[in-house]
Parts: structure tokens; C-alpha cells; sequence
């Protein structure tokens, strides 16, 4: 209860801020919208960057992973092999 009544107080105490001293609220407001707007921008191009980043290291992956069929074509033969071997020892 004691915390409404706080904030009821500070928005009443901050319209009467506002309404006497608008003109250096505004001047103040000015002020801080572009570099904030800077900030922000910065931020998101340097994430916007380092995602792009991630997306072409995934696409490098990716193509190690398709340069050569062949090799894994063997792979799947001689571990096919092992398997036949192994359930022939089995039976």
C-alpha cells in the first residue's frame, strides 16, 4: 500500500515538474533522443553483423560437410561390414 501511495505522489510531484519546467524538460529530451537513437543503432548493427557472421560460418560447415559424398559412402560400407560381422560372431 505504502508503494501506490509513493507512486501516486512521484506522477502527481512529476505532471507539476513537467507543467512548470517543460521548456528545459523538452530541451533536456532533445538532447538525449539522438544519442540514444545512436546508441541504439550502433547496437543493433553490431549485432545485426555478428549474426551474419554466425550465418556464414554455419554455410562454411555446411559445405565441409557436402565436399565429398565419396568419403562417406566408404564409411557407411565399412561400418555396414562391421556390423555383418559382429551378428555373424552373435549367432
Amino acid at each position: 500500500m505504502k508503494t501506490l501511495i509513493g507512486g501516486a505522489v512521484a506522477a502527481v510531484l512529476g505532471l507539476i515538474g513537467i507543467s512548470i519546467w517543460w521548456q528545459p524538460f523538452f530541451q533536456l529530451l532533445a538532447g538525449t533522443i539522438p544519442v540514444m537513437l545512436l546508441a541504439g543503432g550502433g547496437l543493433a548493427l553490431y549485432l545485426g553483423f555478428d549474426e551474419l557472421k554466425d550465418t556464414w560460418k554455419k554455410g562454411e560447415d555446411v559445405e565441409a560437410a557436402t565436399d565429398d559424398p565419396e568419403s562417406y559412402k566408404t564409411k557407411i560400407d565399412e561400418l555396414e561390414k562391421k556390423i555383418e560381422t559382429l551378428e555373424s560372431k552373435k549367432a
